[in-house]
């Protein structure tokens, strides 16, 4: 299979999201973690899954707020 540019492009750029994702938080650094590459690709990958779907993700997210239908009766 042939890679197209925008891919490599996009390779490149997710990693360098991931490069900058992996340097810890002072929270982060003081609970520590194994492997911080990895865990910046978790991190990302569930930001960009939120992103790319944010009304099939809402009611999965612990940090997203719930909104009141302005249809339903309070």
């Amino acid at each position: 299979m042939t890679q197209h540019p925008d891919d490599e492009h996009d390779e490149a750029r997710d990693e360098e999201r991931i490069d900058t994702r992996s340097e810890l938080l002072p929270e982060e650094k003081a609970a520590g973690s194994d492997n911080p590459h990895d865990q910046a690709e978790a991190i990302l990958a569930e930001s960009d899954e939120r992103t790319a779907h944010p009304e099939e993700t809402r009611e999965e997210s612990t940090q997203t707020p719930d909104q009141q239908n302005p249809n339903e009766p309070a």
